[in-house]
Parts: C-alpha cells; structure tokens; sequence
C-alpha cells in the first residue's frame, strides 16, 4: 500500500483524536492513562506523516469546551502537555517540522503558553511539516474573533466592507493563510466535528473510523489516506460529461 501512497496525497490533514476515555474504561483503568497513550500515539502519528511528505497536520488537542471537564483531569492534561511539547522539541527539530498553535493560547496556564511561545521560535527555521496544535480551540470563536478583527479594521478605515472576501476573512482565521484541510480523520465512530475548525472544513473529504484513538496505527492512517485517494473531489462542480444531453452533446 506505501509503495504508491504518495500518488495522490493531501496537502492538509486535521484529526480530531477522540476515544482516550473510552480505551482507559474498557481496560478498566483511570481516564488519564487513556491520554497518556493517547499523547504516545500523536508522536506517533507526527512523525509517519512527516515521513509521507504531509505539509500540515492539525491535531485537535484541547478544545474551549474541555475546560468544563473535572479540574483534576483538565489540570493533569495540562502537565501532560507541558512535559510533552518540552520533549518533542528535539524531535520537531530534528525532522524539520514547524510548530504552531491554533487557538486562544491565553486560556493556558502560563506555563504551558511558555513552551508553546518557545517551540514555535525554536521551530519557526524549520521548512517542512507544519504541525498545528488546536489548543483551547473553537471554531466558532475562531470565526468571530477574525469577523471582530475585520470590522475593526473597518471602523479604522483600513479597509471597506466591500474588500471583505472569503480570502481575506480566511487569512483573519488562527489558521490565517495556510491550506484547508484536504482530510479530515475522526477515531471512536462519532459522526459530528465537535467544533473544529468550521471554515476550513467546508470542502474536507471526512473519514470516520471505530478505532479508539490509543489503538490507532500507522495502517489505519495510511487506511484513511488511501479512502481519501480514491474520492473524486469536485468543490461543487460537476464534470462535462455528466450533464450530456441525448447524443452526448452537452447541455446548454
């Protein structure tokens, strides 16, 4: 299957890595060591899609609605983040990948904007996968804070309403002027986006797989790649020869 993967690659991939609880529950075990697998198997994931030659990869970590969870969890995931991003800084560096975060990365404790703050200097050099981090992210929010920040650049008089275009407002987003994702992969059967990024995603193949997150591997990735490789996209269009008339000429 590898030997002709790269054939018809996405530029973008998004995951939103969902099934760390349920994985623990099943094997009767506390909720964080579910996370803890789960932080295993993102480097995992980080690094075989930088060897497949993807240009970005967005990792839905820690949503705005996350921090409802219980303070113990919320609190631990974040020590676990922390400890995570310091060792992976070696790693980011090494296979020239450049960090960033997506996100209002002041909901974080200030530790852990700290490190964030420091990889994405250590890494910005680096010219090969982006790796995005959707930390204390919300689609939503994403689009009204661009729509604040446009408008106020209207009431300044930067620009005028009519210079407001999908593009424009696409480079306002926490994602400004990067690809939308091609791919987006969703682990543990839920079939919704939570959330995650609802501008970007207009045009996203989705694939959907029951494999609880901790359990996903290099083979379920390459799985969803080789779905997506076989999907026509067509952004709305059709192709000519679908809408032949009688005699196969083309409809007016």
């Amino acid at each position: 299957m590898e030997s002709n993967i790269k054939e018809k690659m996405p530029r973008h991939i998004a995951i939103i890595m969902d099934g760390n609880g349920r994985w623990a529950k099943r094997r009767i075990l506390n909720r964080i060591n579910g996370h803890r697998k789960g932080v295993d198997v993102a480097r995992d994931t980080v690094t075989q899609c930088a060897e497949l030659g993807i240009e970005c990869l967005t990792l839905y970590t820690f949503s705005k609605e996350n921090w409802k969870r219980p303070a113990v969890e919320v609190g631990m995931l974040m020590k676990m983040l922390e400890r995570h991003l310091r060792a992976e800084e070696e790693t980011l560096i090494k296979n020239n990948i450049r960090f960033r975060p997506i996100g209002d990365t002041t909901d974080l404790p200030e530790s852990v904007q700290k490190v964030v703050a420091e990889l994405v200097v250590k890494t910005a050099h680096n010219d090969g996968m982006v790796l995005q981090l959707a930390l204390s992210y919300s689609g939503r929010s994403d689009i009204v804070k661009a729509a604040r920040e446009l408008a106020r650049k209207v009431e300044k008089g930067i620009i005028t309403p009519g210079d407001i275009t999908e593009e424009l407002f696409s480079r306002h987003l926490s994602t400004e002027s990067g690809p939308d994702p091609d791919l987006l992969i969703r682990t543990s059967g839920e079939r919704r986006i939570s959330n995650f990024m609802l501008w970007q995603l207009a045009y996203t193949e989705i694939y959907i797989t029951d494999v609880l997150w901790p359990d996903f591997t290099r083979k379920h990735l390459l799985d969803a790649i080789s779905d997506y490789k076989s999907r026509d996209r067509r952004f709305g269009l059709v192709k000519e020869h679908e809408i032949a008339g009688a005699g196969g000429r083309s409809l007016p």
